[in-house]
């Protein structure tokens, strides 16, 4: 046998074994990487494939997000700022029983002081939320729906339960934001009593 085409047949088959090998760590390398997108946004991964039509989409979107906050300066709050927003946060939810359209119109401002305080950029709406899924991606959707009722308000569309509830997932992500999960909570553990 010839040794030339012996030679060309195994670096055919060193071709081949290359391109296969590169091919298998490429399609194991993109279901860790959805593996770890999965795992580090959760349900806003979903919401993302399901609003950019598709797993690839969602997966650019996600990791610009990443990138975008990475380059952002969050820091924590100092001792006096975490007391200072606590103080606020009990005279927002005090305030509910009396004036709830109020509370829920001041919880959202808190809330954006809070957010601009840490170093999140003040963005449209959309911008704020895809922030906040970075590095608090198990309470977006609470800031998502807290959000809706809120416009809802304003168009004096919301009745008190649904406000009640938007003061509830405006505190998930207040005490996420202020990193103490232990604001005081009411009998009813929710902190926010119903106007009747």
């Amino acid at each position: 046998m010839n040794a030339t085409p012996m030679s060309t047949i195994i670096l055919v088959v060193i071709a081949v074994l290359v391109v296969a090998g590169a091919f298998v760590w490429a399609v194991v390398y993109k279901r860790q990487q959805s593996l770890r997108l999965k795992r580090r946004f959760g349900p806003e991964y979903h919401r993302a494939v399901d609003q950019l039509g598709g797993e690839s989409q969602a997966e650019a979107e996600l990791r610009k997000r990443e990138t975008r906050v990475a380059k952002l300066k969050i820091r924590s709050l100092t001792a006096e700022e975490a007391a200072r927003f606590r103080q606020a946060w009990s005279r927002v939810q005090g305030q509910f029983v009396d004036a709830p359209h109020e509370a829920v119109a001041e919880a959202d401002e808190l809330v954006r002081e809070l957010m601009t305080t840490r170093g999140y950029p003040m963005g449209d709406f959309e911008h704020r939320a895809a922030d906040i899924s970075v590095d608090h991606p198990t309470v977006v959707t609470a800031y998502r729906a807290a959000q809706l009722v809120a416009l809802k308000d304003a168009r004096g569309a919301a009745d008190t339960e649904e406000l009640r509830k938007a003061i509830v997932y405006y505190r998930t992500l207040f005490s996420q934001l202020l990193k103490d999960d232990a604001l005081p909570m009411s009998p009813k553990q929710d902190g926010v009593a119903v106007q009747s």
